[in-house]
């Protein structure tokens, strides 16, 4: 097969990949960056334990959502959906959404289309250091600064869940 490529091909195993500390309790294991795929997509690996929410937010790329371990509640578009291990949500560029967790050690793998979100999630975390520690100053101020600095992710107000 003969392919016409300038990037280079990307294998990361199981544990491998840039690991961040992100707002509200999550660790991304990076596994391809938008750099990496040439801007085609974004691909990383959330942990989250029982009770980190997102705000209610938008971005101007489709997000996949594979639940890999775990639970979580999603809202998308004035709608509340339960999805655990095994299942997935599209959610569609500019339109609303959030999550909750609703179970620890809960895993998802998040796919952005096309890919171009790093330097927020860069500007909205800190990275971890081999010995697994990490300066927790990532604050929901932080994550609003990024979001202006970046574009792209607008923040619309606290997660709408019905309790």
């Amino acid at each position: 097969m003969d392919t016409d490529s300038t990037l280079a091909p990307v294998v990361r195993g199981t544990a491998e990949g840039e690991q961040r500390w992100f707002y509200g309790g999550g660790v991304h294991t990076w596994k391809a960056t938008s750099e990496e795929t040439g801007g085609a997509f974004l691909l990383f690996e959330d942990r989250m334990d029982k009770g980190k929410v997102t705000p209610l937010h938008t971005h101007p790329v489709d997000e996949t959502m594979y639940v890999l371990e775990g639970d979580i509640l999603v809202h998308l578009d004035g709608q509340e959906y339960r999805v655990g291990a095994g299942g997935m949500v599209v959610a569609p560029r500019e339109v609303p959404h959030a999550f909750r967790v609703m179970l620890d050690r809960t895993r998802v793998l998040c796919f952005q289309t096309p890919g171009g979100g790093d330097a927020f999630y860069l500007d909205a975390s800190e990275p971890i250091g081999p010995d697994g520690t990490f300066a927790e100053t990532v604050d929901f101020d932080r994550i609003r600064a990024s979001a202006e600095k970046n574009g792209g992710v607008t923040l619309l107000g606290p997660p709408p869940f019905a309790d």
